[in-house]
């Protein structure tokens, strides 16, 4: 075989095999992506997104998406190709698969975490929206997340409302572990607790459960530092004076928080808060109405300019980076509270938006 055909065989075959290793070879790397956005003043699949009964309501316009990012999932494995394409391609990101998904997760819990924190926002954006309003929201304490093959496991359920701890009656969620402790580890502790089906058929109705307690009983483990514990974690339940719900599947994560919460003000408050304009945006939000940061802003401000977004929303941790490439005709809004997105929102209705609190690189005034 003359050699220059040989060396041409040799590096066809080469390139065959470098192929094959591309689409083959799996790399530890996930794509992230803009994903779907969608307006919480209006509808999804049919519906209104936020549904509002037992209070008057008022008519709105205009547009204030939640925006997302779209994910590969935890069992994707990615290969060579597909990696050099997301750091080539522009509004996509490539980034370790660890920083999505910690070592050892399973796709059934990344989706049970997701789920959990995008329920856990839609709780602290009514909260916020009808603190923002000076309207009253109580509370009460609830088994939050029960750890499974511990000792509570069984006995108690997320949900159930508890109402005393070995007789004490529990004011707040840190009495909870207060009052476990007390115990020396193997000792009985009795909890005096509402299940969550009778608290969850009162909630519906608006009010607080009214009889159904019953007392479990419940052996204490030893923890690493010696503490006496049930595996359980309390947390705070709203009791809202009117039924508001969020009407949105396929979602997941805390970030939807604020915008959610900007929806419920709006529906709730005379007037128009957008006058019309097409306002996105994203941020975490707690009960007093706090705005936190929240991951994949670049693809979020991409997935908010395709869809025609005028002002985005954006929380005052995530500016510096939003800034650095901010998609043409998007103008960055910085809010670090609701307080500051509805006076933003009240400047962008009446066109006053030379003063509008704006976005810059770090580094720039």
């Amino acid at each position: 075989m003359p050699r220059r055909t040989a060396t041409l065989l040799a590096s066809t075959l080469m390139l065959i095999a470098l192929l094959c290793a591309g689409v083959l070879i799996p790399v530890p790397y996930s794509e992230m992506s803009p994903g779907p956005t969608v307006n919480t003043l209006g509808e999804h699949d049919g519906e209104p997104v936020l549904q509002i009964s037992g209070r008057k309501t008022y008519p709105t316009t205009g547009h204030l998406n939640m925006t997302t990012v779209r994910v590969t999932g935890p069992d994707y494995r990615m290969n060579l190709f597909e990696a050099v394409y997301g750091w080539l391609d522009h509004d996509n990101a490539v980034v370790p698969h660890k920083t999505l998904y910690p070592e050892g997760q399973t796709a059934e819990q990344a989706d049970q975490e997701n789920a959990e924190e995008f329920s856990q926002s839609q709780e602290s954006a009514k909260a916020a929206a009808l603190n923002q309003l000076h309207i009253p929201v109580a509370g009460q304490t609830v088994v939050g997340t029960v750890v499974k093959d511990k000792p509570a496991d069984g006995r108690l359920h997320a949900g159930d409302v508890i109402k005393a701890v070995d007789g004490t009656e529990v004011k707040q969620a840190g009495d909870v572990a207060k009052l476990v402790t007390k115990h020396k580890p193997g000792e009985q502790v009795v909890f005096t607790i509402i299940p969550v089906k009778v608290a969850a058929a009162a909630e519906k109705q608006g009010k607080k459960p009214a009889g159904g307690e019953k007392q479990v009983s419940i052996p204490t483990q030893k923890a690493p530092d010696g503490r006496a514990i049930v595996g359980i974690q309390a947390g705070v339940d709203h009791l809202f004076p009117f039924p508001i719900d969020v009407k949105l599947a396929d979602v997941g994560g805390p970030s939807a928080g604020l915008m959610f919460a900007l929806g419920i003000v709006d529906k709730l408050t005379p007037g128009d808060m957008t006058g019309g304009r097409f306002v996105a945006g994203t941020g975490t939000i707690d009960d007093k109405g706090k705005v936190g940061p929240i991951g994949g802003i670049s693809m979020k401000t991409v997935g908010a300019r395709d869809k025609g977004a005028e002002f985005f929303l954006t929380p005052k941790d995530n500016c510096a980076t939003a800034a650095k490439d901010t998609p043409a005709g998007l103008r960055l809004v910085k809010v670090d509270t609701i307080g500051d997105a509805v006076k933003a929102l009240d400047k962008i209705r009446k066109g006053d938006l030379a003063d509008l609190p704006s976005c810059s690189p770090a580094g720039r005034s």
